[in-house]
């Protein structure tokens, strides 16, 4: 098992258990960086090494669980708690916003290390579907209008000359077509355009998402505000929206 790109992030005001934990990792070849307090983690950096997050359930400014939930959806890497006060109702809310494992000490120091082993392959593999849903979007929105629509009638499983009628075209016209759309989306076959499609259909369900790229977040603790994005309209005065709008 390798973790030499690994860091852990320790946060817990309980300077022995930081030591001991940190010892422990230091001979395993995982890099540490402990915080304090939830406030003094948010006030760091992230690097690009895979990575998870070591909550104590009891933290001076606010507690692990509180914590958790400010970091879920914020980028922050997979959170196992490791703490001496655990009870089960914390353990059913900290499982349920999706923590790796919740570990009461003094802890099993092999579930300790499978745990991060299943956080650093979670944290990876967040990464990589980031980068390639942000790919993904980038060649969605390079085709037009009218490629757009091509794509759709392709994946609907039309046959050419059927989708050049609905769509009021020769059919050789619908061929040149599809296959700027099949070089644009980088697809080598008919399979991989509909895999494009079932994976746009959940992206542009979520439009807050449409230009999520992973590097270096920093993350707040404050409660994001609900409000409305605005509609960004183009220079023919077709918001942005509704031309990627998944049908």
């Amino acid at each position: 098992m390798q973790f030499a790109d690994t860091i852990v992030h320790l946060v817990r005001n309980d300077l022995g258990g930081t030591n001991r934990l940190t010892d422990f990792f230091l001979s395993k070849g995982i890099h540490v960086a402990a915080f304090r307090s939830a406030a003094e983690y948010v006030a760091a950096r992230r690097d690009d090494r895979p990575a998870c997050v070591i909550l104590d359930l009891v933290l001076p400014d606010i507690s692990g669980l509180e914590m958790q939930d400010r970091l879920v959806g914020s980028g922050a890497p997979p959170v196992i708690f490791v703490t001496a006060q655990g009870d089960p109702a914390s353990v059913v809310r900290a499982m349920k916003k999706g923590a790796i494992d919740f570990l009461i000490e003094p802890i099993d120091f092999d579930e300790l290390i499978a745990a991060v082993q299943r956080a650093r392959l979670e944290d990876l593999k967040t990464r990589t579907d980031c980068i390639e849903r942000t790919c993904l979007m980038t060649r969605w929105q390079s085709l037009t209008p009218r490629e757009i629509e091509v794509f759709h009638h392709t994946v609907s499983g039309l046959l050419n000359k059927q989708a050049a009628a609905e769509l009021g075209i020769a059919e050789n016209t619908f061929q040149v077509h599809r296959g700027r759309v099949m070089r644009k989306m980088k697809a080598q076959s008919l399979a991989d355009l509909v895999r494009m499609s079932t994976a746009l259909e959940s992206i542009l369900r979520k439009p807050c998402q449409e230009e999520v790229v992973a590097p270096l977040p920093r993350w707040s603790l404050e409660e994001p505000p609900s409000r409305k994005r605005p509609v960004a309209f183009n220079e023919d005065g077709i918001d942005r929206e509704s031309r990627l709008r998944y049908h």
